[in-house]
């Protein structure tokens, strides 16, 4: 039997069921494919940091697949309705009496995945699914009731009583080494049509399943114990950094989850925020949360909001205040410097990721649509489940969201995560010689000193649009939700 490995999301060799799977039931070789679809990946707001990064992640595996004798092909198709017909293509061309991929949860690749599955089989080949994205597959956290939680803390207790019924972290065994190689690979490309790859921040992001490693390694090492104390400070280097890593799949969450379960020992299952590891492991199950919450309710890949009541708010359609936002001109520092640091870098400290999509729903009452959009193009780890979770989140549209009167001032918010304002002077130079008081908020400053500066002033007053957000809030009906911790 020779197999084909489907890579999408998964891109390792190290704990990847579906090609842990198709290297033991093999008997006449291995091929790995990944389909390029550039229409469709436009469509879904992927933007050049994430292409870039996933060429190069491309590159990687092709060397690491080829040391074990398993070609890495590459077929290309405009859009997801096109997939069928390819990976068929290839299967047939090349022999392949099977397939083997880990499944993605979002509608449309669902749907893909499923054509996939009806070609193959009306080809009398087999089809193998896996849950290689996820360490908790979805449906398998369960209410009392049968249903999935739409709140995070129960869901958290019903994800970790799951993951001890099911024995703990479960590993895919290492691949076998193949004893033949059924065909050459292919070139990598260096580049994809309609996605410049001089917007990839290559050198902040090493692409390679050796540097995801190091990267939990380091992290595990030298910053977890702290995390909870030092995981909202962007100026300090508090966080995993992981986030691209996982979104493409050259770390699995479960390598993740058990590397913080060993450090961690008995504290890395304390009440949340308590301990470093406690709170980082909430935050990968708030990772496999928006992932289920993604499977269970489809509309989240269709642009809708989660609580349908907020979809008749009339949103400001004010594309220079978009801009502005966009762009890093707010006047506001700690919101233009985390804009200016997205452009650059192709990631967002998380805190920061809140302040600013707050500050585009509730002080500019700019769609949240508009800035997940956004996001998804200018993110290195833009990922469709986390990043609607968090946008609908801020925008209190979502599930346990923020209250619509818990609104962010984002002078407060930089004052208290960015104290000495090194995050703010790194990147806005203009700010770099203030002291920390003007730095936060340079409308302190008399008007000829704020002048000299260039910086710009405050796009629009909180107060006044903090009360007007509440106001339409409150003129829908909408009921207040429990506000993430």
């Amino acid at each position: 039997m020779r197999a084909m490995v489907w890579f999408r999301s998964d891109l390792r060799v190290r704990d990847n069921p579906a090609l842990a799977a198709a290297c033991a039931d093999a008997s006449r070789g291995v091929v790995g494919v990944f389909a390029v679809c550039p229409e469709q990946w436009a469509e879904h707001d992927w933007g050049p940091p994430r292409v870039g990064f996933l060429l190069r992640a491309l590159r990687d595996l092709s060397v690491s697949l080829d040391r074990m004798n398993i070609p890495l092909r590459i077929v290309t198709t405009p859009r997801f309705d096109g997939a069928p017909a390819a990976m068929d293509g290839l299967a047939a061309s090349l022999a392949c009496d099977a397939i083997y991929f880990s499944n993605e949860y979002e509608i449309n690749e669902r749907r893909r995945d499923d054509a996939v599955e009806r070609r193959f089989a009306q080809a009398g080949r087999a089809v193998r699914r896996f849950d290689g994205r996820v360490i908790l597959p979805p449906g398998s956290v369960r209410t009392k009731a049968g249903g999935m939680s739409r709140v995070f803390t129960p869901f958290r207790r019903a994800w970790l009583a799951r993951l001890d019924e099911e024995g703990g972290v479960s590993t895919a065994a290492r691949p076998d080494k193949q004893p033949e190689r059924p065909c050459p690979p292919d070139p990598i490309p260096d580049r994809v049509a309609g996605f410049d790859p001089g917007d990839d921040p290559a050198d902040h992001w090493p692409a390679t399943e050796r540097a995801a490693h190091d990267r939990l390694g380091g992290f595990i090492e030298d910053r977890l114990s702290a995390y909870h104390e030092a995981r909202d400070a962007p100026a300090a280097d508090g966080t995993s950094r992981l986030s691209p890593y996982l979104t493409h799949g050259l770390i699995s969450p479960g390598a993740c989850l058990a590397a913080a379960l060993e450090a961690g020992g008995a504290s890395a299952l304390a009440k949340p925020g308590t301990t470093g590891p406690s709170a980082w492991i909430s935050e990968l199950v708030w990772r496999e949360f928006y992932i289920h919450l993604l499977a269970a309710h489809p509309r989240l890949s269709m642009g809708r909001a989660f609580q349908p009541v907020t979809e008749r708010l009339t949103w400001s359609d004010d594309d220079e205040a978009f801009d502005a936002w966009r762009e890093g001109r707010t006047g506001y520092p700690i919101v233009d410097a985390a804009m200016r640091c997205l452009t650059a870098t192709g990631w967002m400290h998380n805190r920061l990721r809140m302040v600013v999509a707050m500050f585009l729903t509730k002080d500019l009452w700019i769609d949240w649509r508009r800035g997940e959009a956004h996001f998804m193009r200018r993110l290195v780890d833009g990922d469709l489940a986390s990043n609607n979770g968090g946008w609908q989140w801020s925008a209190s549209t979502g599930t346990d969201a923020a209250p619509y009167f818990r609104i962010y001032n984002p002078t407060t918010q930089g004052e208290r995560h960015d104290p000495d304002a090194r995050f703010i002077k790194t990147w806005l130079p203009e700010l770099a010689d203030l002291d920390v008081r003007p730095a936060h908020d340079p409308s302190r400053l008399p008007p000829p000193a704020r002048r000299r500066l260039g910086y710009p002033e405050p796009i629009c007053d909180h107060a006044e649009r903090r009360e007007r957000a509440i106001a339409a809030f409150k003129a829908l009906g909408a009921t207040p939700t429990g506000a993430r911790a």
